[in-house]
């Protein structure tokens, strides 16, 4: 036993000194290092030849480790066999230059050698290489280390279909144009006519008169005539008249708020209205809360009791004298949901009794959350400091094709967040896309859900509504219909959830 654990670790030595960024090719490993790291959850194979680090925590068959570690892999699989000799497609491109945040079913690369290649990844996802060496983009630019066309390139050579297909992507991408000259000098260069007229109908769609006027005057001068069409469909912008996207996921939460309010505000049921009595209200919470925090729980993982909840309310939870209640890990969840929901009591209080809703919620949030981890940092799990702000680091979401911003980009995007919530009166839709938008930005590295469900229950409150409970045994539907606004733009599944969890009191 002793001998198979020291080879299991001289593996992981050898494994943490051969991969980078978390990949790995096979040729790094010999057979019996692979075997044995796959063996014990460390390595999972991708393709022949290519493996990625994964966690041995983490279930066999989520998606999690292969989404991690899509971006890594495509960046050096590409890169060590074509060197600088491809591109991603112009779609590709263009999601990547607005903030995408979603992980591509297929994703396309054009290349100067090596013919035509389909090669099938993990969790039904693709890549496909076709060689192109008469049209291989000449303005590429470097984004963390993929080649992708620039985003003037990428606006000129995108599909008609992706118009009509991802309209709010192409609506940043217009925005984002820092000097059209690039874009008419492609333009011009090529004599695209056809592809001129489509630009100029998509910038006046989005109400950029001037811009559109300019490509067709620019084309004329040079001797093209252009016939203007607006390649959208049913299109109106999210976007106010004359904005110039400088942060693309900032953009990008106001395009979505902007986009899925009316769809929130033809299914949500109007706000009954604030309560005349507060302490009545909070004593309905109160009746609540073993039922939510067990499903609130449960649903993220934790296996609570509603009697290990009544327990740790009562004070009768002893973990420093009590051998069973030590060995409890759930437990710390549990106490830790109990400080957060009473930390959340006194915010609706505040909003009961006549705070302006996002000024207390966008303050409070922060002590939900330590209030939810402190158990953790007094076991010696997390440090004081771990519960400080944001998240500083990548995070991903189990089983969601959705990858939540970078780190770099998630204070812009709260604040901008807090900035839409305060100007939405409607309780309802602050609610639906409050809780929706926090989970699709993931500020935290964990609590993200629990974090959610209470902003959404605060905002409830801030109308009138009761609080809701997000049921453990439909806990698959709710994350279809978070998926499905996530990753396809589409909130009506989750308006229609939310409101089919709710009873009116």
């Amino acid at each position: 036993m002793a001998t198979a654990r020291k080879q299991l670790a001289a593996s992981i030595d050898l494994l943490r000194k051969v991969a980078q960024d978390g990949i790995v090719r096979s040729s790094e490993l010999s057979r019996g290092d692979r075997e044995r790291l796959q063996k014990h959850g460390f390595l999972e194979e991708v393709m022949k030849g290519w493996l990625i680090v994964t966690n041995p925590e983490v279930p066999k068959g989520s998606t999690i480790s292969w989404y991690v570690s899509f971006w890594p892999f495509i960046r050096r699989y590409l890169n060590d066999r074509f060197g600088n000799d491809y591109c991603l497609s112009p779609e590709v491109s263009l999601k990547l230059h607005t903030g995408s945040t979603v992980i591509p079913q297929q994703l396309v690369v054009i290349t100067r050698k090596k013919g035509v290649q389909k090669i099938e990844l993990p969790h039904s996802t693709s890549l496909l290489l076709y060689e192109d060496p008469g049209r291989f983009p000449e303005n590429r630019v470097n984004q963390e280390n993929i080649w992708i066309m620039d985003l003037p390139s990428a606006l000129c050579r995108v599909q008609p279909v992706f118009f009509k297909n991802y309209p709010f992507d192409v609506e940043l991408a217009l925005r984002m144009v820092k000097d059209l000259s690039g874009l008419t000098r492609i333009l011009v260069q090529g004599g695209h006519s056809a592809i001129a007229g489509r630009l100029a109908g998509a910038y006046r769609a989005i109400n950029e008169n001037e811009i559109a006027k300019r490509i067709i005057k620019d084309m004329e001068i040079s001797g093209f005539n252009v016939r203007e069409t607006n390649p959208f469909d049913h299109f109106t912008p999210s976007l106010a008249d004359g904005t110039r996207v400088i942060s693309p996921y900032v953009s990008r939460i106001e395009v979505i708020w902007r986009s899925m309010r009316e769809q929130v505000l033809e299914i949500f049921p109007d706000a009954p209205g604030i309560p005349g009595n507060p302490d009545d209200y909070l004593r309905k919470v109160d009746e609540i809360y073993v039922n939510d925090a067990y499903n609130s729980l449960s649903i993220e993982g934790y296996r609570v009791t509603p009697e290990l909840i009544e327990k740790i309310r009562s004070g009768e939870w002893d973990p420093d004298n009590s051998a069973s209640d030590r060995q409890q890990r759930d437990a710390m969840a549990a106490k830790g949901y109990n400080l957060a929901f009473q930390s959340v009591k006194e915010s609706i209080r505040k909003i009961l009794m006549g705070g302006k809703p996002i000024e207390v919620i966008s303050i409070d949030h922060q002590e939900w959350y330590k209030q939810m981890f402190l158990p953790s940092v007094q076991a010696g799990f997390l440090k004081v400091e771990d519960l400080i702000g944001y998240r500083n680091a990548p995070v991903y979401i189990q089983g969601s094709q959705h990858v939540p911003p970078s780190a770099s980009a998630v204070v812009d995007c709260m604040e901008t967040f807090f900035e839409l919530s305060k100007g939405e009166r409607d309780a309802g839709i602050r609610a639906v896309l409050g809780h929706f938008i926090f989970a699709f930005i993931h500020p935290y590295m964990d609590g993200n859900g629990r974090i959610g469900r209470f902003l959404m229950n605060t905002m409830l409150a801030s109308g009138g509504y009761p609080w809701t409970v997000i049921r453990l045994e439909r806990r698959t539907q709710y994350m279809l219909a978070l998926e499905e606004a996530s990753v396809h733009g589409n909130i009506r599944s989750f308006a229609e959830f939310i409101k089919g969890e709710m009873n009116l009191i």
